[in-house]
């Protein structure tokens, strides 16, 4: 459908994944992530690693941009030394997402952070990381999860004024707020859950939690009405052999 606006996803980059006789490098996504687009009225698109110089590009192709969860934010990134219980550095993408969040904040459009995508964001925006809190990912490869209080009056108490539970896994978190960003939403703990730009600055949002790991589809359908009500209009252009 003309309505539906591309969302592009990052992705994974893993050197042996497994498939029928296959052992090979790729690009991986969780199904969720796709899923969680189309069931909120986007299409989907993954945005695998590449050269930072074609972010920009990339970004200007797409209506909305997810930087999806994953592995530790290297601590260089933000001026730290590594936790010994920071996992190992995934560099390549670390590039690619910082060039992804700076084109599409520049760009405006509209973007999402989801769990390490939130971290990142904060990064990128001279924000720094707390490498350890306890409670948050409590058994290893186990989704688990908590409520969140959104903070009245932001973007994301818009979507979703009520406080929630949400799936959940990780063990890092925000500590300073970048520039321009707020928090918009925090666990009992005082974890900062989502932040955001302030209105005016372009929709530019991000959640520790997992959202495609669950059945509230409103953060995906706030970015994807986001995106949508942002695209260029253009008349319908002639295909082949018209």
């Amino acid at each position: 459908m003309a309505d539906r606006p591309l969302i592009g996803v990052s992705t994974y980059l893993e050197s042996g994944a497994r498939w029928g006789v296959w052992e090979l490098e790729a690009a991986l996504l969780p199904a969720g992530y796709p899923r969680l687009v189309q069931r909120a009225g986007g299409l989907a698109a993954m945005l695998p690693p590449d050269a930072p110089e074609h972010a920009a590009a990339t970004v200007a192709r797409v209506d909305g941009v997810v930087i999806a969860g994953g592995p530790d934010v290297e601590p260089v990134r933000y001026g730290a030394e590594p936790d010994p219980r920071t996992g190992p550095p995934a560099r390549s993408r670390d590039t690619w997402e910082l060039a992804l969040i700076e084109a599409a904040l520049a760009a405006r459009v509209p973007l999402l952070g989801i769990c390490r995508g939130m971290q990142l964001l904060n990064v990128a925006l001279g924000g720094t990381l707390v490498q350890h809190i306890e409670g948050h990912a409590e058994v290893v490869g186990v989704f688990g999860g908590h409520p969140v209080r959104p903070v009245p009056g932001t973007l994301y108490a818009g979507a979703v004024p009520e406080e929630t539970f949400v799936p959940t896994y990780h063990h890092q978190a925000v500590d300073r707020l970048g520039s321009g960003l707020v928090a918009s939403a925090h666990a009992a703990d005082g974890t900062v859950e989502a932040l955001e730009m302030p209105s005016g600055s372009g929709w530019v949002l991000g959640v520790q939690w997992h959202p495609e790991m669950g059945e509230d589809v409103r953060v995906m359908r706030a970015l994807v009405a986001a995106a949508r009500s942002g695209r260029p209009v253009t008349e319908d252009r002639p295909g082949p052999g018209r």
